[in-house]
């Protein structure tokens, strides 16, 4: 099958969705630091569809989604550099293969960006629940995180289907 190596420089789309979700994501883990000395010992672990709490756990846990999301930063980060490795159509070829490469690694760095945006939001409002500023996350929170989720890689697909 034909996946050439080529070096493609990123975007300017693509560099200003990593100034933006890297950029909200470290302010979430900053925020945490800032904020930690003032949280009680309990704070949200968990929440249900309606974005209610479901589950109070140890104020540690407000480090999982910064570990999930470095983790997610790291590993999709490094994907986006070998876009020859994702999978494409029968129809790649010389004259399609930067266009394929270009819409996959856009696809990717959404995703990878949208997602440390899911956590940077969810973080803060985690704090905002254990500080009583608020008492849920907000019913927008579930149909927010299908779309973040679903039209990344909808929009893909449909760029996909209209590379000749």
């Amino acid at each position: 099958m034909y996946r050439p190596v080529l070096k493609l420089p990123k975007t300017t789309y693509e560099k200003i969705w990593d100034y933006i979700g890297g950029g909200l994501f470290v302010l979430s883990i900053l925020y945490i630091f800032v904020m930690w000395g003032k949280l009680p010992e309990e704070i949200p672990g968990h929440f249900n569809g309606a974005g209610e709490v479901d589950r109070w756990g140890s104020k540690i846990e407000l480090f999982i989604l910064p570990f999930i999301g470095l983790f997610l930063w790291i590993f999709l980060g490094f994907l986006e550099k070998v876009p020859h490795t994702h999978n494409y159509p029968a129809r790649l070829n010389e004259s399609n293969v930067e266009a394929f490469y270009l819409n996959s690694r856009k696809g990717l760095n959404e995703t990878k960006n949208l997602c440390l945006i899911l956590f940077a939001a969810i973080s803060f409002q985690m704090i905002r629940i254990a500080l009583g500023e608020t008492e849920n996350i907000g019913w927008w929170f579930l149909p927010i995180v299908l779309i973040v989720i679903i039209l990344p890689i909808v929009k893909a697909i449909v760029v996909a289907t209209k590379i000749k």
